[in-house]
């Protein structure tokens, strides 16, 4: 089974001329050619072609990726698993700086009580004030932004290292849920969108059952936060809405 240039860009998301390319200097050479001398791929140029690609996301140059691949003494084996070390730390990385930046957008920060040393102790390498202005923009006229503000004014470095140990804890806890497969109906689920909304309750501003609902549309509507999510899980800002949607019901019922 041989595929055409076409085809292999359709399966990986590459252009055509990506994979010339990747033929001019040796990285990707097609096994087979057509009469016509057309390029075709066969399954272990794709498996190269997918090893080439993990490299590439995790920013090898391609000089690099080519010695990576052509050392005979590494197995594919051995690529997978350094891959999987990789994409693991980058993962990892990403979910604190999303944490720090929902901090930020929750909590509306502008007065946190913290010197810039504390804060970015706290919260890695995003800024917990990159959101303050529009924040204000949004809500500033609400009790609630008003409440938030005059919270956040008061927490020191603890407090916001115990809040952020709470995010992490639920997070895990929320990925599980989802992982295994539960519905956002399910108790496991509903429960666990309570305790999302008492979290908010508690160190930000009171937060009803409408109030959580019209947050939950935002975490899908607004990208930055469906992002932060998804970061725990794929599709985890969808089954969140969805379940603290059922907690709403399950309490008014």
């Amino acid at each position: 089974m041989s595929y055409s240039v076409g085809q292999v860009a359709g399966f990986a998301g590459v252009t055509v001329r990506t994979l010339h390319h990747y033929d001019d200097i040796g990285l990707l050479a097609p096994s087979e050619r057509s009469r016509a001398g057309h390029r075709r791929y066969s399954d272990t140029d794709l498996d190269r072609l997918q090893q080439i690609l993990f490299y590439r996301e995790l920013g090898f140059p391609l000089d690099e990726v080519a010695a990576l691949l052509d050392d005979p003494r590494t197995d594919p084996r051995t690529h997978l698993r350094r891959q999987h070390e990789l994409l693991t730390a980058r993962i990892e990385k990403l979910q604190k700086m999303a944490a720090a930046v929902e901090h930020a957008m929750e909590a509306r920060t502008m007065g946190i009580n913290l010197t810039p040393e504390e804060r970015f102790e706290v919260f890695g390498d995003k800024d917990p004030e990159q959101y303050a202005e529009e924040a204000e923009q949004r809500w500033g006229g609400t009790e609630a932004y008003a409440e938030s503000q005059r919270r956040a004014a008061r927490y020191t470095k603890d407090d916001w290292k115990r809040m952020q140990a709470e995010v992490d804890d639920w997070s895990e806890r929320y990925a599980a849920v989802v992982a295994a497969g539960d519905p956002p109906t399910g108790e496991a689920a509903m429960d666990l969108a309570e305790e999302h909304r008492l979290h908010i309750d508690r160190w930000f501003y009171a937060c009803s059952y409408d109030m959580h609902q019209n947050l939950a549309g935002m975490y899908v509507a607004d990208e930055r936060f469906k992002a932060f999510y998804d970061s725990m899980h794929p599709g985890l800002a969808e089954h969140l809405k969805d379940a603290i949607t059922a907690n709403a019901a399950r309490h008014a019922a």
